[in-house]
């Protein structure tokens, strides 16, 4: 090939390159963000309604932030605990709605390290992403019928995120499963969350109105323990060894305190829309559970003792099966307000030093929270009775007394607390003026 040649070859390779740097490729799929799954979902049964909690997402799944969300939607469905999420969102009762603030722009994200201030804030009425979300499915009797699952497919790759201890036979207890998932602003889902049950046996019979009694520390509240599940299994006794059930499931019966107080019936929250079976939350009463876990004894202690301030009190019988558990409806309630009628202890260690002139005395703080101050007592001949020589409560723990020479002074002290409580005379000490 002669060089005029080479020249034009290389020239046309050059071109052909130039002029396939311009040419369009295939489109690109549009970005689409969905919302992470909702996290801490809780599901607890009481009586005949179930109360669920879950938090709304914050991020998406590929974790930049705000998530893709305009709303939550919670589902249940009567199965065996190893439903998949596509029998979930088929199968199951849509049992609400929670709208959340959602971004102006899905694609305006920043980075999971990012600062959370460098987000776009999120528009619109609704939850704040990443707030806890609750609402309450009451069990009508078509919530408590089984669905047939064996008229869709399922896939090998079942869901086993919710905890149960494994249980002999399949059957087991019936169950109600419940899980949330978020909505994106163009109304497709996310991933579902995990999946939380109930129990759907029945719930235990409430327990009575509790006692309620208190001291100068704590509140303690009682009841009657609730009759125990029938046993599988007799204890043993005589020629009868002990014996481990397998396969069967005996119930355990524990108790919930919860703190009870006037609910003024607040309607729906704006945020939140029910499902076929989802009722606005309009109780007698508001609880707050106090026991951070269940107790087995018929006897709570609550140390928030405040004189003058009314506790309410109510008990829930907690029945456990399979791991799962189920509550009775609440006890009536029992209130008391304490009242103070506990003197202080006596103080200790009082000493009395004479001084030309004057008696000086000294003796040991005590340790009350509520101690208002201290009163002494005097005691002269002829007279044996005790008088007061500080008018009203003293807050120092020493006082020098003016006494007459050539007599011999008896002293005690008391101490008294805000709510005028007095203490018994501390031991007496006898002191004369020195000349």
């Amino acid at each position: 090939m002669n060089q005029r040649a080479a020249g034009l070859l290389a020239a046309l390779v050059a071109s052909a390159q130039l002029s396939s740097c311009g040419r369009a490729g295939p489109p690109l799929p549009p970005l689409v963000r969905l919302p992470a799954p909702p996290t801490e979902v809780v599901a607890e049964r009481r009586g005949s309604s179930v109360d669920i909690r879950l938090v709304v997402p914050s991020a998406n799944t590929d974790g930049t932030r705000p998530a893709n969300v305009e709303r939550v939607d919670v589902y249940g469905l009567t199965a065996p605990a190893g439903v998949t999420d596509d029998q979930i969102l088929k199968l199951g009762a849509k049992i609400g709605t929670v709208k959340v603030k959602a971004p102006r722009d899905p694609n305006a994200t920043v980075e999971p390290d990012d600062p959370a201030g460098d987000a776009e804030p999120t528009v619109g009425s609704g939850l704040e992403q990443g707030a806890t979300a609750a609402l309450t499915e009451t069990l009508t009797p078509a919530a408590m019928r089984p669905v047939e699952l064996s008229k869709t497919a399922r896939p090998s790759s079942a869901r086993t995120d919710t905890a149960r201890p494994l249980t002999g036979p399949p059957a087991g207890v019936p169950s109600r499963v419940y899980a949330g998932v978020g909505i994106s602003t163009r109304g497709r889902h996310g991933p579902v969350s995990r999946h939380v049950a109930v129990p759907l046996v029945p719930a235990p019979q409430p327990a009575a109105a509790p006692d309620v009694d208190y001291n100068e520390t704590a509140i303690t509240v009682m009841w009657t323990p609730s009759p125990e599940a029938p046993t599988a299994q007799a204890p043993a006794s005589g020629d009868v060894l002990s014996a481990r059930m397998i396969g069967v499931s005996v119930p355990t019966t524990t108790y919930n305190v919860y703190d009870v107080k006037p609910d003024l019936k607040p309607d729906l929250k704006p945020d939140l829309k029910p499902g076929p079976s989802q009722a606005p939350r309009e109780q007698e009463h508001q609880e707050v559970r106090l026991t951070t876990q269940p107790v087995a004894e018929a006897r709570f202690v609550d140390s928030r003792l405040e004189w003058g301030v009314e506790r309410c009190y109510a008990v829930r019988v907690a029945r456990t099966f399979d791991g799962l558990t189920v509550e009775s409806d609440a006890s009536p309630p029992r209130c008391v307000t304490p009242v103070d009628t506990f003197p202080p202890k006596p103080p200790t260690g009082l000493q009395a030093i004479a001084s030309e002139g004057a008696i000086s005395l000294i003796w040991e703080p005590n340790t009350e929270k509520d101690l208002a101050g201290y009163v002494v007592l005097r005691a002269a001949p002829p007279s044996s009775t005790m008088a007061p020589v500080t008018p009203a409560p003293i807050q120092a723990t020493t006082l020098r007394d003016t006494v007459q020479p050539g007599v011999r002074y008896v002293y005690a002290v008391q101490a008294v607390d805000k709510a005028g409580n007095t203490s018994a005379p501390s031991s007496r000490s006898e002191e004369t003026e020195a000349r």
